[in-house]
């Protein structure tokens, strides 16, 4: 298996159909030049010497050699073999409420982004500690399953929004129950479910869920937001309405997420902050009993740039060996 640890230096292979093209487009006006001075043939007679082919020969050469630079630039590697690798830490898994309520603007740009920014950075102070990522509306969605793949786990983060589940309300004791589900069978002490939500369940027993989960010696945590006082909801530049053509107004429900956080034996927190009231709950896993988790990953790649950067050498040392003009002998002369 070809991986390449700076894949970013292949863009400059974007550039060899430049270098042909533009040589191209100097062979035409050199010709130009040669036609202004007089007949072309005649010109070409005075100057019996030079090679027409020689300057193609070198700009392919130059080409080729600009093509094997960016690839031994881009670090080309292969796999060497399958290793086991050993960690401890604690499996996170995160419950974001995406419905239609987290579009209000009480957080910039909105409560959904402001939530998505809080979790990208948290995972950018994670070293061996998983996490998962629950998705909720009206029903829940596994978005990502636990990993230490915190790469992977902002990609995926970036991809979310209200369309991301069709069916709409705030299902908090599902996405609890899935939450449960997705750890992994490794984990067996230091488990914790983060709940983002504003609290407007309208689904079923969230608390309910979460002593459940306490049952099972998982903690659950609530992060509430939005405001107490309501805030309209904002979907494509126009107030959301009821069926009676009222403007809808969402509150932050706190009563709700503490009594989950309170059933879960985690705590609730109002989100504010840079941190959006993340870093006091990873403060308080930190405490937990640390896990040893076993992954299979690829180690020991082995490096094939040298040989890459050596062909690009080779090739630019033939070209500049290469003159203008013919050869002064042929080969085989009658």
């Amino acid at each position: 298996m070809l991986m390449f640890a700076q894949y970013r230096f292949l863009y400059l292979l974007l550039l060899v159909p430049v270098i042909l093209l533009g040589y191209g487009f100097l062979r035409r006006m050199r010709a130009r030049r040669v036609k202004a001075l007089g007949d072309p043939k005649l010109v070409e007679a005075m100057m019996p010497s030079r090679s027409r082919s020689k300057g193609w020969v070198k700009a392919v050469l130059f080409a080729l050699a600009w093509a094997f630079l960016s690839i031994g630039l881009a670090r080309p590697q292969t796999g060497a073999k399958l290793s086991e690798h050993r960690a401890k830490g604690a499996e996170i898994i995160i419950a974001l409420d995406v419905s239609n309520s987290m579009l209000a603007k009480d957080y910039s740009p909105n409560r959904l982004e402001r939530a998505k920014l809080a979790i990208s950075r948290l995972t950018e102070k994670l070293q061996d500690d998983r996490i998962g990522l629950v998705i909720f509306a009206g029903t829940a969605f596994v978005q990502l399953p636990v990993t230490t793949d915190y790469v992977s786990a902002k990609m995926f983060l970036g991809n979310i929004d209200t369309g991301s589940i069709p069916v709409q309300g705030t299902a908090i004791g599902e996405a609890i129950m899935l939450s449960i589900k997705s750890f992994s069978a490794q984990s067996e002490k230091s488990r914790a479910i983060i709940v983002i939500s504003d609290g407007e369940n309208h689904e079923d027993d969230a608390v309910a869920a979460a002593k459940q989960a306490a049952e099972m010696g998982i903690k659950v945590y609530t992060i509430g937001v939005g405001d107490a006082q309501g805030k309209p909801i904002s979907v494509n530049g126009e107030l959301l309405k009821d069926k009676d053509g009222n403007i809808v107004v969402t509150k932050l429900d706190e009563k709700t997420l503490r009594d989950i956080a309170g059933a879960g034996n985690g705590a609730y927190i109002h989100a504010g902050g840079e941190e959006f009231g993340l870093n006091p709950i990873i403060q308080d896993i930190r405490r937990m009993e640390d896990e040893e988790f076993t992954s299979i990953v690829f180690e020991e790649y082995d490096e094939q740039y040298m040989y890459f950067l050596g062909a690009a050498f080779l090739l630019l040392v033939i070209g500049m060996l290469i003159g203008e003009r013919k050869p002064r002998r042929r080969l085989f002369e009658v």
